[in-house]
C-alpha cells in the first residue's frame, strides 16, 4: 500500500505538490470513486484514473535504447538532449541509464530504475562483457590484437593505467579516402573513462566511429534505428538478472 500522491508522482504525473492539487480538485478516481485526499492508500491492481485517463503502476521498467550520436547519457541536462528524453512513454520518473556512452558514440544502452541490477552490471568485480564495433583511422594488425590481449596502458608514463585483457577481431582493413582505415569488433570487460578510444590512441590510432552492440547477455535489437527503443522482454530481464 502507498499514498495516492506518491503513486501518481512515481508514475511521472507531476511533482508531489502538483499531484496533490490534482487530487484535491477531484480529478482522481480510485475504483470509480473520486478521492480528494492525497494520503489515501492505494495499491497496484486498483483502477486509478487521472482526469479520466488510467494510470497503471510499474514498480520497475526496463528499456533497450539505440542511443544515437549527439545525445548525452544523463537523466537531465539544461542544454543537451538526454537519453531519457527519448523514452517518451515511460511510466516512472526515476529511470536512469546503466553506465554511459560518449555523446558521439552510438548503440546499446539499458534504461531502467532497477538499481540492484545496474550495480551488478557495472561492478568492476563482475567483469561484464561489452562488445563494440569501431571504425578506426589506422591499420589494425595482429600485433594490435596481441597488445590488447595483454592489456595496454591508457594512462601516462608517470601514472600508468593498464587495461584488462581484451579481444579484438579485425573485420576488414583498407584505404578509405586515401588513408588506411580498419573496421574491428572489440570486447572489453571493464568500463574506464573513454576506454575504447584511449586503447586505440595508445597504439597511435583514432576512433572515427564507435557503436556498442552487446552488454552482458543483452544484444542490440537489429530492428531498432538510432533513437528508437523498446521494453525488454521477460526473457531478457531474466538473463540480465542471472548475469
Amino acid at each position: 500500500m502507498m499514498r495516492l500522491d506518491k503513486y501518481l508522482a512515481d508514475m511521472g504525473k507531476g511533482t508531489r505538490q502538483e499531484v496533490k492539487k490534482y487530487i484535491r480538485k477531484g480529478l482522481v478516481t480510485v475504483d470509480g470513486v473520486a478521492v480528494c485526499s492525497p494520503e489515501y492508500k492505494v495499491e497496484p491492481g486498483m483502477e486509478i484514473l487521472l482526469d479520466g485517463a488510467p494510470v497503471a503502476y510499474a514498480a520497475q521498467e526496463y528499456y533497450m535504447l539505440y542511443k544515437p550520436a549527439g545525445v548525452v547519457s544523463a537523466t537531465e541536462d539544461k542544454r543537451e538532449t538526454t537519453v531519457l528524453d527519448l523514452i517518451r512513454d515511460k511510466k516512472r520518473k526515476d529511470l536512469f541509464p546503466v553506465g554511459r556512452l560518449d555523446k558521439d558514440t552510438e548503440g546499446l544502452l539499458l534504461i531502467t530504475n532497477d538499481g540492484e541490477l545496474a550495480h551488478r552490471l557495472l561492478s568492476p568485480k563482475r567483469h561484464v562483457d561489452k562488445v563494440y564495433y569501431a571504425r578506426v583511422d589506422g591499420l589494425v594488425t595482429e600485433a594490435t590484437k596481441q597488445a590488447f590481449l595483454e592489456g595496454v596502458n591508457i594512462g601516462s608514463r608517470e601514472e600508468p593505467l593498464r587495461t584488462m585483457p581484451a579481444r579484438l577481431e579485425i573485420l576488414r582493413t583498407g584505404q578509405e579516402g586515401g588513408r588506411p582505415v580498419s573496421h574491428v569488433r572489440l570486447t572489453i570487460r571493464e568500463g574506464k573513462f573513454h576506454q575504447v578510444k584511449r586503447m586505440f590512441r595508445s597504439q597511435g590510432m583514432e576512433v572515427l566511429y564507435l557503436k556498442r552492440e552487446v552488454m552482458g547477455p543483452l544484444a542490440l535489437d537489429e530492428s531498432l534505428q538510432p533513437g528508437a527503443y523498446r521494453p525488454l522482454t521477460e526473457e531478457e530481464i531474466k538473463r540480465l538478472k542471472e548475469q
